[in-house]
């Protein structure tokens, strides 16, 4: 099936007189016929049993997001950010490193410079835009895996996947990426070598600003009995004796993330969350469709305004990634544009308390149009230094085009600007 009948009929197939639409089991529990059954599935969990790490409704929509991406396996959570957090708890333990581009979200740099330094385990940041040569060097005797955005947010670079995906094969550690940007509709992350995808689902797959989400894809194509990772290829004494690689073949890191840190950790998202979510991803491809075109299209305008002094957006002929763009993201570049205005930060507040039909807000990739400032809102916690890596301006903002009418959003931006 092509991403349009995906998004409307994979993950959920009605039986003989079930409803049509799939439907939501809001329910914790689970009923069996005996003891011994239960006690096999805290042996071998191969059925539901507590909602806290597994429910119908979500799996339907795991399947869903799976199948789109190309994967093996999904996993949802209650955030992107948990989503981040339990990818690299997967595979790192206290004393090890993994590796990270530095132009990521600033809620994720958070996350890997100082909550993950508290667990023991270091992240190194590298320019994305470094030599294999410089990249090389950044890899220790403990790196285990290697993280980057497709789409960085909010400088929108786009990440040479290729490039990091044989840097991270070649030194046997599987490479993480994070497609919330483009979602599976504008890029396929696996195809060109990614191992594990990520997204917050809050943004483009929910689309409406509904609920917070996440979810995890494994790829099944990593070789995880390499020698580098014991814990996939030994007995886990947590599940007496399951052997992940042994067990569950392809689907060994999803199954482990599920059995070993959704039971403990507990992030995993409602029924009714998850029922809300695959309305959204229902309407997917025709919503990226659009966000693309209007964001060309304001892109464009901002491009030709003599009162910005840069636009972001690697659609546009000219930007610095417009070529890297054509190869990974030849459908479009969604609907999210990072400018700069001439004035800097003073000018920037001005313009944005100044739109009537675009919301100042700290939620992006929404139906409706929305603005962000990075440097006071997602990224106020960086250094100075960590905003020039994340590719952060202080006058830089975040616009994120809804689904309004193109000259409707256009002429919003055109009357706030008059007043700077």
């Amino acid at each position: 099936m092509k991403d349009e009948t995906k998004c409307l009929h994979s993950g959920y197939t009605p039986a003989n007189g079930a409803p049509r639409v799939m439907p939501i089991v809001q329910s914790t529990t689970y009923t069996f016929d005996s003891t011994e059954h239960i006690g096999e599935l805290f042996d071998m969990p191969t059925a539901h049993m507590y909602s806290r790490f597994s429910n119908p409704t979500v799996e339907c929509v795991e399947k869903k997001i799976a199948d789109l991406e190309g994967g093996v396996g999904a996993m949802c959570t209650s955030s992107g950010q948990a989503a981040s957090l339990l990818s690299i708890l997967n595979i790192c333990n206290a004393g090890d490193s993994f590796i990270s581009t530095s132009t990521i979200y600033g809620g994720t740099v958070n996350l890997f410079a100082v909550t993950l330094k508290r667990f023991g385990i270091e992240c190194i940041f590298v320019d994305a835009e470094s030599s294999d040569e410089e990249i090389q060097k950044a890899f220790k005797p403990n790196t285990r895996a290697v993280f980057g955005e497709t789409l960085a947010n909010p400088a929108l670079a786009v990440l040479d996947i290729e490039k990091f995906a044989n840097i991270a094969h070649k030194n046997k550690v599987p490479f993480i990426v994070d497609n919330t940007f483009a979602t599976p509709i504008l890029c396929k992350p696996i195809e060109f070598g990614a191992d594990i995808v990520i997204h917050s689902t809050s943004k483009y797959m929910d689309g409406h600003a509904l609920q917070i989400g996440g979810v995890i894809v494994d790829s099944g194509n990593f070789d995880w009995q390499n020698g580098k990772f014991p814990e996939f290829t030994e007995p886990d004494a947590s599940y007496h004796g399951v052997v992940y690689t042994r067990d569950f073949g392809k689907m060994a890191y999803i199954i482990k993330a599920r059995m070993q840190l959704m039971r403990d950790f507990g992030c995993y998202p409602a029924a009714n969350s998850a029922f809300l979510l695959n309305l959204g991803l229902e309407t997917l491809p025709i919503r990226m469709e659009r966000y693309c075109e209007n964001g060309r299209k304001v892109a464009k305008y901002f491009q030709a305004s003599d009162k910005i002094e840069a636009v972001k957006y690697a659609a546009l002929e000219g930007d610095m990634y417009h070529d890297r763009a054509k190869k990974y993201l030849p459908k479009g570049t969604c609907g999210v544009i990072s400018i700069v205005i001439k004035g800097g930060k003073e000018a920037a507040v001005k313009f944005m308390d100044g739109l009537k039909l675009a919301s100042n807000e700290v939620h992006v990739a929404d139906i409706r149009t929305c603005v962000l400032h990075p440097a006071s809102a997602t990224h106020r916690q960086l250094t100075d230094e960590q905003l020039v890596a994340a590719g952060v301006n202080p006058g830089m903002i975040r616009v994120s085009v809804g689904l309004e009418n193109v000259e409707d959003i256009i002429a919003d931006m055109e009357q706030s600007l008059k007043n700077i």
